[in-house]
């Protein structure tokens, strides 16, 4: 089902925050630059439509490159109290984009992974996925915090952004091999209370599963046993619902 031409006019505008993923994906990006930053858009026309032929995620981290590129501080910190949730990702790519360390990345990007808009929060870990892949021990030591944070939007990018397959994003190899060092996040949320936390370490799981099955039984049987709760059941429900057909041997035809 298509956007409504009147829904899409308003998201391009920057007047309204989409409501489902097909409507972010529907944002004409050089619209919405036109109407948050006209002068922007009428100098990085050619570039901005270079961008628009891309993929959502290319999309995103070229549109981060190009604001930071070409706005000042000051034009960038607007972008983060938009009205609009693509626009508010774009700043999430604009830190990915930056030179900075991964502590201080991370700090910046904490207040976007805690944004009221699904979209901006998935936004928030796909900017800076490539950071954490590259620098892994040292972002898991930093995130084990963040699965303990008050906010069940921060403890859910604590395991979304370190998930070993994950969506629209690289895959983590070291943790396809070898998942272990991803209980420092994913222990103290085996029991976590929101479901939305939940769902998310549930696929944490069945992404390990899909390379090392015996790995997520073995867990899963030590988390039930520690901690039989009804969210420790729904989580390792989840992690396992596909590990049979990942094990199970193919049928000669």
């Amino acid at each position: 089902m298509s956007v409504p031409v009147a829904r899409r006019q308003l998201l391009q505008s920057g007047q309204m925050e989409a409501a489902t993923l097909q409507e972010i994906l529907s944002v004409d990006f050089a619209a919405l630059l036109e109407a948050v930053l006209p002068e922007l858009a009428q100098q990085q026309a050619d570039a901005v439509r270079e961008i628009a032929s891309l993929g959502i995620s290319a999309r995103m981290t070229r549109m981060g490159k190009l604001l930071l590129a070409n706005l000042s501080e000051e034009e960038i910190a607007g972008l983060q109290t938009q009205r609009s949730d693509t626009v508010r990702g774009w700043a999430c790519f604009i830190i990915g984009a930056r030179d900075m360390g991964l502590a201080a990345r991370l700090a910046a990007i904490r207040p976007f992974a805690d944004d009221p808009h699904f979209g901006v929060r998935e936004w928030a870990w796909l900017a800076v996925r490539t950071t954490i892949v590259l620098e892994l021990d040292d972002a898991l030591t930093l995130l084990a915090g963040w699965s303990q944070d008050p906010s069940e939007r921060v403890r859910r990018f604590a395991s979304e952004a370190t998930r070993p397959r994950g969506v629209w994003c690289s895959h983590i190899a070291s943790l396809k091999l070898n998942p272990e060092p991803g209980r420092a996040i994913l222990d103290p949320l085996r029991d976590d209370p929101s479901t939305y936390v939940q769902d998310s370490v549930g696929n944490w799981l069945n992404d390990a599963a899909k390379s090392q099955p015996g790995w997520v039984r073995a867990l899963g049987a030590e988390w039930l046993a520690s901690s039989p709760t009804p969210a420790t059941q729904r989580i390792v429900r989840r992690g396992l619902r596909s590990i049979d057909t990942i094990s199970k041997p193919k049928r000669k035809q």
